[in-house]
């Protein structure tokens, strides 16, 4: 093996040792950041499924609007639940848990 070679491979093999050193556990407000931002994601995917089912009834009726209009022979809509509004986003952190107290023998 060449010696450039060698160098090369030291060079990987211990950068590859870095990346499975432990990281220090986060921070409370880290961890209240990650959980705000999980719980915004969670919102998002409600406005999401909200504007879909919204264009999916506007689409619905367009279709039976279109249909009725030319006289084509349709089978009745199906009965599905109406679209929830998620409203504005609105986070409250979970209360944090009382420590333990030192006085317990």
């Amino acid at each position: 093996m060449k010696p450039a070679h060698l160098v090369l491979v030291c060079c990987a093999l211990s950068l590859g040792a870095a990346a499975w050193a432990k990281l220090p556990p986060p921070s409370p407000e880290a961890k209240a950041k990650a959980e705000e931002a999980a719980a915004k994601g969670k919102w998002g995917d409600k406005v999401a499924a909200y504007q879909l089912c919204q264009a999916q009834n506007k689409v619905a009726a367009d279709y039976y609007a279109h249909a009725k209009q030319q006289g084509e022979p349709t089978q009745p809509p199906v009965a599905t639940p109406a679209c929830v509004d998620p409203g504005p986003f609105a986070y409250a952190p979970p209360e944090a848990a009382p420590a333990p107290s030192a006085d317990k023998k």
